[in-house]
C-alpha cells in the first residue's frame, strides 16, 4: 500500500520558520513530480508549490513566492517544504501529493496528482 506520510508541522509565532517533510511508503516517486498543497478551514485545497521529478523545476503560488521553498533528496525518498517568515494566513492543513505520471510538466491542479499524504497541522500565531 503506498503512503506519503508528512511531518514537521506544529504552532509557531508569525515570523517564524518551519520544515515539513514527506516520504512516501511503499514506493519511491523519484520520477515524478511533487506538490504541496493546503486546506484552511472554509476554504478549498488550494496549491503551494510543486518541484519536477529531477528537482531542478519548482514552482509556487504568488502568497508564498520568496518565503517558501520545496525541494527534494531522491535518495533519501524524501520532500520538503521550507517555510520562512510565516503568517496568520498560513495557517491550514497542508498536504504532500505525488503527480500521477513519471516525468511531465509541473501542475497546479490537485486533480494531476493522485498520491495524497494525511496532513500535517500549520498553525501561525499573531
Amino acid at each position: 500500500q503506498v503512503q506519503l506520510v508528512e511531518s514537521g508541522g506544529g504552532l509557531v509565532q508569525a515570523g517564524g520558520s518551519l520544515r515539513l517533510s514527506c516520504t512516501p511508503s511503499g514506493r519511491t516517486f523519484s520520477s515524478n513530480n511533487m506538490g504541496w498543497f493546503r486546506q484552511a478551514p472554509g476554504k478549498e485545497r488550494e496549491f503551494v508549490a510543486a518541484v519536477s521529478w529531477n528537482g531542478v523545476t519548482t514552482y509556487y503560488a504568488d502568497s508564498v513566492e520568496g518565503r517558501f521553498t520545496i525541494s527534494r533528496d531522491n535518495a533519501k525518498n524524501t520532500v520538503y517544504l521550507q517555510m520562512n517568515s510565516l503568517k496568520p494566513e498560513d495557517t491550514a492543513i497542508y498536504y504532500c501529493a505525488a503527480d500521477k505520471f513519471p516525468h511531465r510538466g509541473l501542475s497546479v491542479y490537485p486533480t494531476a496528482y493522485d498520491y495524497w499524504g494525511q496532513g500535517t497541522q500549520v498553525t501561525v500565531s499573531s
